[in-house]
């Protein structure tokens, strides 16, 4: 391991491992080594690393893989984080950067993408003839074949093959537990993106020279026009965690354990409140990748609108960052929590879709709003950070003081405003996204150096914005 880009902290109740250049580590924040060490306090945890986007969140960094013996694990809704399932997907189209090249057809495609896809706040989405009950229990497995839109032409399917995961098994029963409202609410939320630093991108894909067998395969070219998507589980994930974090937090009391945290909840594995959270997790795990499919959905409407009926929009692959589930490593079972974290899998690992087996698969990592996003493939040495890479580029300063620091004036330079290659953006004013500029975040160039130079993932795509659309 490049010691550059890598170090063991010893803390009081462990050591934790960090994956960051010395200019980004430099820059941590104290507070982040605190958390860690409550965190470390929770028995038997086998591992525990930050990568360089890691900052701080509620009861557990964002940017934190923590790992159990899956024999005599725990779990913790603080180290899933309350957006469960929240991730990446991209689709590839059959269009080219020059096909995008007027400003004004920017601003159309953003306004017709606004038809089909609700942004504003309390938006209700187009969605209800899908059953929520299906959606939970069988993920994209439960929906109605009109929304797979290429499971009419298999060779060219990829809607349920391109996948992490297609559909989370649960136990039903643990469904029980939430009242109507939870269930309405979350059904007018489905494919919706929420507000925050959710989005649907539209990039022009760079392909650097040392990886160009890699993309090829992959189905890219230079110049290809992609749209990248990040949301996640919206008002039921949402729910689970509050509700479980609850329940959880109350048996912590009882039973008289716990850390200088009272944010970070946690229970073993065995015991009933846990199971009932994981099942529950699940279930917002298949919720969060049917809503992200939704929003390609209806952004793939949209294009069809602007470009014709040979507008095409296939799946390259969709990934979660916040979630925790059983994987096996070197024939032993863990439990790993990933929170504000990407897997990335190298070529020949057996848990990659059978798609990607042969050279490992997308790594998804959005940049800020403003910067180039990556497309990355893990290596094999992933395997010491149990193929853990960042998410993003990761908040370097809060909301509240982005808004107080970054004038208005510098996030239209960002965004170049009024220039040819202006990232067009549906918000009417950009004043209200001023906490989500390119200034609120670290550097993604440095962020993706340090996964590289650490050896744990590959670029193999780069993605410059050409427009955004964000959720009120």
């Amino acid at each position: 391991m490049n010691t550059n880009y890598y170090r063991q902290v010893p803390l009081p109740s462990g050591t934790l491992h960090v994956y960051a250049g010395q200019e980004i580590y430099n820059t941590l924040d104290y507070k982040v080594f605190e958390m860690a060490n409550n965190n470390l306090q929770i028995p038997n945890q086998a591992y525990m690393s930050y990568t360089p986007d890691v900052h701080v969140g509620v009861g557990t960094c964002i940017g934190t893989t923590a790992v159990w013996n899956a024999e005599d694990g725990y779990v913790s809704p603080s180290i899933v984080g309350s957006d469960i399932g929240c991730g990446m997907r991209v689709h590839l189209t059959n269009l080219r950067k020059e096909d995008l090249q007027e400003v004004g057809l920017r601003r159309k495609l953003v306004r017709t993408i606004e038809k089909y896809l609700p942004v504003e706040q309390h938006a209700r989405g187009h969605f209800s003839d899908i059953r929520l009950e299906h959606v939970v229990t069988k993920g994209l497995h439960g929906l109605p074949k009109k929304y797979i839109p290429d499971g009419y032409t298999p060779r060219k399917a990829t809607s349920l093959t391109h996948v992490e995961c297609a559909k989370f098994h649960l136990d039903e029963e643990s469904l029980n537990r939430f009242p109507d409202v939870v269930w309405h609410r979350s059904h007018r939320q489905l494919g919706t993106l929420g507000n925050g630093n959710h989005f649907v991108e539209i990039q022009a894909i760079e392909i650097p020279e040392e990886n160009q067998a890699v993309a090829e395969d992959w189905g890219l070219f230079d110049g290809q026009i992609a749209v990248m998507i990040h949301s996640g589980s919206r008002a039921w994930g949402g729910s689970v965690s509050q509700y479980c974090s609850s329940d959880m937090a109350k048996v912590m009391r009882s039973d008289g354990y716990g850390t200088a945290d009272p944010k970070l909840v946690y229970a073993a594995l065995a015991h009933p409140v846990a199971q009932t959270y994981v099942n529950l997790m699940y279930s917002a795990l298949n919720y969060a990748v049917v809503n992200r499919h939704l929003i390609a959905y209806a952004v793939r409407e949209a294009g069809k609108d602007v470009f014709g009926s040979k507008f095409e929009m296939s799946t390259l692959y969709d990934l979660m960052h916040n979630y925790a589930w059983e994987e096996e490593h070197e024939g032993q079972s863990y439990f790993v929590h990933r929170k504000g974290a990407t897997r990335a899998l190298p070529a020949g690992h057996p848990d990659n879709p059978d798609p990607y087996l042969g050279t490992g698969h997308p790594a998804l990592i959005p940049g800020s709003m403003g910067t180039a996003s990556y497309i990355m493939v893990g290596s094999p040495e992933g395997r010491a950070n149990f193929y853990s890479i960042c998410h993003g580029a990761g908040r370097i300063r809060s909301r509240s003081a982005t808004k107080r620091l970054v004038t208005l004036d510098e996030f239209e330079a960002s965004l170049r405003v009024g220039a040819e290659d202006e990232i067009v953006v549906n918000q009417r004013s950009l004043e209200g996204l001023i906490d989500e500029s390119p200034q609120a975040y670290k550097d993604v160039d440095q962020i993706i150096a340090s996964v590289v130079g650490a050896g744990l993932a590959q670029v193999v795509a780069k993605c410059k914005p050409l427009a955004a659309v964000k959720g009120a």
